[in-house]
């Protein structure tokens, strides 16, 4: 394993891996390290959304756009190896109010640069030939997308290799270098965006706590010096910052996905989903909510989401969020209620209070950054994330401004209002 390098990547995740090829583009030398495998946690139970659809104009709808231009242009020659799919978000009203809601959105998102169609009821079935007939409209998103999230993690770092940097799994950061001294906590999920629930971390030694510079990690197989250190441990991100003695909130939001049956090419088009889901998202609650996503692959099954709830990390299988993703699917899909399902599968969100991510350098420990808390919308801002690190890591101006998502405005009190406007 390298003794030194120029960044250190804590996350092997699809966030983890694009910060480290832009990095790696911009002449950084790079080390990768997670305690699992690659794509081996949040990233490998996302179903690849790349939506500008469903976000309220602010940072994070900047953050979209920005995110969809990197992953279709920077990235486009690459589209192929991970599936990049241009389908289109259309997202569905049943009833003429929640129509009206809709359309509101949408004249504020194209206020913002959002490319959106409004969809009559009768145009519906034109769109999507299979679903219901009882909509009262929609909302066509052409920029909306999707991407194969585990092979766009493994190519993405594939990519990095080849321009030498080092990706090392199986290695779990258990500590910070800091100028002055070390400090360290117990054995706290330190790498990627894999494992197992998080400990407590020890306070910060006194004297080499918060406030001290960070020079690298130390994992149990060797310490790696870096005057830059990214922590995009998806969900564990908070841990991973506790060793450097500093607060992150980020929390784990479960969420469930139901696998159908190879179907039909073209059975579902587009990316569908109901109106209410963007309510959904920007919801803090921490019972159970769901609101119907349902999406076709190239293999032939259908994806079904979506499931939030906030219950630690608490794998274990919800019958009643399996049932409200069945429910909410065939409300969509009358057709989809013959069809069998083969698999369900869970995992988690990275959640932030406000739902916006945490992007940037973090003042309280100089040389650590952060690019975690992206909650369901983490594969969609990978790209745009990892190319503003890059830029900011290198000394460039950003092409967005970072301060909305700052680490430390977890301590100014301003972080408690849900994002938007």
């Amino acid at each position: 394993m390298p003794k030194t390098a120029d960044l250190v990547v804590i996350g092997a995740g699809v966030v983890g891996a694009a910060a480290a090829w832009f990095a790696t583009l911009a002449g950084l030398r790079v080390v990768v390290v997670d305690r699992g495998a690659i794509a081996g946690g949040t990233s490998g139970a996302g179903e690849g959304n790349v939506l500008v659809s469903d976000k309220e104009p602010g940072p994070e709808l900047e953050l979209a756009r920005y995110s969809r231009q990197v992953w279709g242009e920077d990235l486009g020659p690459y589209g192929e190896w991970w599936e990049f799919e241009r389908k289109g978000g259309l997202v569905v009203a049943s009833t003429p109010a929640a129509l009206a809601a809709l359309r509101t959105l949408a004249e504020r998102q194209r206020a913002r640069g959002v490319v959106v169609r409004e969809v009559s009821g009768a145009e519906l079935p034109a769109l999507e030939p299979r679903l219901t007939r009882e909509a009262a409209g929609g909302a066509l998103y052409p920029q909306d997308a999707q991407v194969q999230p585990m092979l766009a993690a493994a190519h993405l770092l594939r990519l990095a290799r080849r321009r030498g940097a080092v990706v090392r799994t199986g290695t779990e950061v258990v500590g910070f270098l800091r100028r002055g001294g070390r400090t360290a906590g117990p054995a706290t999920p330190g790498g990627g965006d894999a494992g197992a629930p998080a400990t407590p971390v020890a306070p910060a030694t006194p004297g080499v706590g918060a406030g001290a510079p960070v020079t690298g990690v130390r994992t149990p197989h060797g310490t790696i010096s870096a005057p830059a250190v990214l922590n995009a441990a998806g969900t564990w991100a908070g841990a991973v910052a506790g060793l450097a003695g500093v607060e992150l909130p980020v929390l784990p939001r479960r969420g469930f996905v139901l696998v159908t049956e190879p179907l039909p090419p073209a059975t579902v088009r587009h990316k569908v989903y109901a109106a209410d889901y963007v309510d959904a998202v920007a919801s803090s609650d921490a019972e159970l909510q769901a609101s119907p996503v349902v999406e076709g692959t190239g293999g032939g099954t259908v994806l079904i989401g979506s499931t939030r709830e906030r219950v630690g990390f608490d794998r274990r299988p919800s019958p009643a969020a399996v049932r409200a993703l069945a429910r909410g699917a065939i409300g969509l899909f009358p057709t989809l209620a013959s069809v069998r399902a083969m698999r369900v599968y869970a995992g988690f969100r990275p959640y932030c209070p406000d739902h916006l991510p945490v992007i940037g350098p973090d003042p309280r420990a100089p040389g650590l950054w952060h690019a975690c808390g992206h909650e369901g919308a983490g594969i969609g801002l990978a790209a745009g994330t990892g190319k503003l690190i890059a830029q900011a890591l290198t000394g460039e101006a950003t092409d967005l401004d970072l301060t909305p998502f700052a680490p430390e405005r977890f301590e100014e009190g301003g972080a408690d209002e849900p994002r938007g406007e």
